[in-house]
C-alpha cells in the first residue's frame, strides 16, 4: 500500500533508559538525526532527550509534525498515541524494549524502513481509543479521560478487594451485568487485549474487531469471567462500598480519584490513532513472534 502523504516534519518521543537501553535510544537519537540532516527533515524531540540543548524541542501546539516517532517500548509508544490524540498523526515505534508488541521496527532496521515511509511504502492501521467520564450524583460528567489500551479501575496502594457493579447502556437503556468482588476490574480496547487483560485472562481480539474487553481481576468468583461488548455501548462501573480508596487508571498511568458517590461510564471514542507498520507485518505474525502464539513444541 502507497500513502500520499509527504513527510517534512518529524516528533520524536523516548523512553526513561539506563544500561545497553539507554545507548540504544542514544544511538537512534543519532541516526534520526543524521537521518534528518540527509532527506532535509525538520525533526524535533521531546526535552527530556534534549541532552545537550542544541536540539529543536518538540512542541505540537507550536510545531505541528506529520509523523510521530515513539522510541522505546509499548509504553513509549502509548504516549505518543496519546500525545497525538485528535491531531490526525500518523504513529511509528521503533523498539529498543523487551517486547515492542505495537512497535513496527526494532532500532536496527530504523535507516531502511524510514526510507520505505517516506516513499509511502507503509500501512496505517487505525485503532480506536477508549473513553471515560467520571460521574456524579446529579449524571453530570465531571472529566474525559482517553486511553488507547485499557483502563483500569482498583485499590489504591496494597491489592486488597472491592466490590465492584456493572452495568451496560445501548439503545434500549440500561442493562445490568452483575456485581462482584476481586482486585478491580480492566476494561480494554482490542489494541490492549494483548496487555493486561491477557495477563488477566482476558481473550486477544483482533484490532479490528469494534468491541470492549471486560476483564475482572481476580474475581472471587468462578461465575464471573471475561466479557465482551459492543465497542459503542456505553459501561458503568460504580463501587459497592467505599469509593474514596478506588484509583482510575489509563494505560497503567493515575488519571484519577474516585470520591463517594461517583460512578465512571467507559465507551469507545470517536478519536483514533493512525499507526504504522508495513505490509510485510500483521497481527498474527507479531502474536507468534512476540507471545509465542501458537507455538509447536520442538522435538
Amino acid at each position: 500500500m502507497t500513502n500520499k502523504d509527504k513527510f517534512e516534519r518529524i516528533g520524536v518521543l523516548g523512553c526513561s533508559a539506563v544500561g545497553p537501553t539507554q545507548e540504544a535510544l542514544l544511538d537512534c537519537i543519532e541516526r534520526l538525526l543524521l537521518f534528518a540532516q540527509n532527506h532535509k527533515l525538520k525533526i524535533y524531540f521531546e526535552e527530556r532527550l534534549n541532552l545537550t540543548g542544541t536540539l529543536h524541542t518538540l512542541d505540537l501546539d507550536d510545531h505541528p509534525v506529520d509523523l510521530l516517532i515513539a522510541v522505546g517500548g509499548d509504553g513509549t509508544l502509548l504516549r505518543a498515541g496519546r500525545m497525538a490524540a485528535g491531531r490526525e498523526i500518523p504513529v511509528l515505534g521503533i523498539n529498543i524494549g523487551h517486547l515492542g508488541f505495537l512497535a513496527a521496527l526494532p532500532h536496527l532496521e530504523m535507516d531502511d524502513r524510514l526510507i520505505r515511509v517516506l516513499d509511502g511504502d507503509y500501512v496505517l492501521d487505525r485503532r480506536f481509543m477508549v473513553e471515560a467520564r467520571i460521574v456524579n450524583n446529579d449524571d453530570a460528567g465531571d472529566n474525559l479521560f482517553l486511553a488507547w489500551n485499557d483502563f483500569v479501575i482498583h485499590k489504591r496502594g496494597v491489592a486488597e478487594v472491592t466490590r465492584l457493579n456493572l452495568r451496560v447502556r445501548d439503545d434500549e437503556g440500561w442493562q445490568d451485568v452483575g456485581s462482584f468482588s476481586g482486585d478491580g476490574v480492566i476494561v480494554s480496547t482490542p489494541t490492549g487485549s494483548t496487555a493486561y487483560s491477557l495477563s488477566a485472562g482476558g481473550p486477544i481480539v483482533v484490532p479490528l474487531v469494534e468491541c470492549l474487553i471486560v476483564t475482572p481481576i481476580c474475581p472471587h468468583t468462578l461465575a464471573m469471567r471475561p466479557l465482551v461488548i459492543p465497542a459503542n455501548q456505553v459501561l458503568q462501573v460504580s463501587p459497592l462500598e467505599r469509593a474514596d480508596e478506588l484509583v482510575l487508571t489509563a494505560d497503567g498511568q493515575m488519571v484519577s480519584d474516585f470520591v463517594v458517590g461517583t460512578e465512571i461510564h467507559i465507551t469507545r471514542s470517536d478519536v483514533e490513532i493512525p499507526l504504522v507498520r508495513f505490509a510485510d507485518q500483521n497481527f498474527f505474525g507479531a502474536l507468534q513472534k512476540k507471545l509465542n502464539w501458537a507455538a509447536r513444541p520442538s522435538g
